[in-house]
Parts: C-alpha cells; structure tokens; sequence
C-alpha cells in the first residue's frame, strides 16, 4: 500500500541474518573489527555505561519504538481508506492495552493523541510525542553513531532515525532519480538534446527535479 513499514521489514531481515551462521562466521575471520578504544582504569567504562550509556539507550529505544507505532498507525490509516473500513485508531489503541502483548501506558497515550486529532496523518507530528522525540534526538544519534563507529549493527534503530530524518525532510535527494529517467530515456533524451534552449547538462538537471504539487506531472 505504499507505506515503508521500515522496522518491520528490519525485524524480519535480522531473523534472515541471523540464520545464515555459517556464512557468518567465515566472514568474521575475513573482516576485523573496529579498533575499540577503552580507558585504562575499567571502572571509568563501567561508570561511564551506567552514568551515560544506559540513559542513552533508553532514549534512542523509546524514540524507536515511537517511530514503530507512528510507522503501524500510518499502515492501518492507509488500510481504511483503501477499504472504506472507518477504524477508530484511538479505539485500537485502547484494544491492545486492554490484553495484549504490547500492553502499556504508552497505549494510553496514542489513544490520547488519536482522540485530539482523529485524522492524525503521523504518531509523531502529534504534540505529545513530537516533544518526546526532540528529547530523545540527540541520544538516540549518539547511540546510532556508538555502534557504527565500533561496528555493532543495529538496524532497527538506525532504520528507524532514517525513517524520521526522511520523514521530516520537505525535499528529499529521491528527485535526482529523475536524472537516471533521462539518461535512460532515449528519445526524451534526444528531444532535450534536439531543442537548442535545453541541450546543456545543467538544463537537463534542473529540469530533473520535482517541484511540491508536481509529482505526477510529465517533467517539461
């Protein structure tokens, strides 16, 4: 239905990844590991984990889950208008943490924010969990950027930022596939080629990119 349910898709991949151990483990003798650079007195580490790295976690694991749910909500808003099914999200919300193994109070709070705004398009536009973001932002980078540097996959957490960063962003770097569109397209090509007040590289690039409210127009 056109909705990139991104963790999702990231849970089932790990399961995929993970069973393949042999594979794995050839490739481990292949590739080092990141050089890991650690304090000489250890109790420093342990202080720094306890003090730092756990509050980190936390928040870079709740902002996830937040985008994990806003990512479900958008699937079943598609869903009911695709089938005419009027679901009533905040009722959903309600239905799972009446017995279910999500249960929380986090439940409580979608239903809230359903309730304010039945025609939510997204979970963290929503004011509530928009400031819950903004107060995990910048620990969950930091955990993101922890991992990466020392090699560590975490793919829901990652995929779930990219989610947001995309999400977020009003002009994304997707239009350049417009470029590739020309390039292939050969008798567009020739036309651009073929009409003198377009034939510059410059022309064809600018002529690439999508403006807001033209997504389905023919590129002129």
């Amino acid at each position: 239905m056109g909705i990139p349910i991104t963790l999702i898709a990231e849970a089932v991949f790990s399961r995929c990844l993970s069973a393949l151990k042999d594979e794995r483990v050839r490739c481990s003798h292949v590739f080092e590991n990141p050089p890991k650079h650690q304090p000489e007195d250890p109790r420093v580490l342990i202080e720094h984990i306890k003090n730092v790295l756990f509050s980190y976690l936390f928040k870079a694991l709740y902002a996830s889950k937040i985008i994990s749910y806003a990512q479900g909500f958008m699937l079943l808003r598609e869903a009911s208008t695709k089938f005419n099914w009027e679901l009533n999200f905040g009722e959903i919300a309600m239905i799972w943490r009446g017995g279910c193994i999500i249960k929380s109070r986090f439940l409580f709070n979608i239903y809230e924010s359903f309730q304010t705004n039945p025609k939510l398009a997204c979970l963290f536009i929503d004011q509530y969990f928009s400031q819950e973001i903004k107060k995990c932002l910048k620990s969950w980078r930091e955990v993101i950027s922890i991992c990466v540097l020392h090699g560590i996959p975490v793919p829901a957490f990652s995929s779930a930022l990219s989610f947001f960063d995309g999400y977020r962003t009003a002009q994304l770097p997707a239009n350049l596939l417009q470029v590739y569109t020309l390039c292939i397209d050969i008798h567009r090509l020739n036309e651009i080629i073929l009409d003198p007040t377009r034939s510059s590289c410059l022309q064809i690039l600018e002529s690439s990119f999508i403006q807001p409210g033209e997504r389905n127009k023919d590129i002129k």
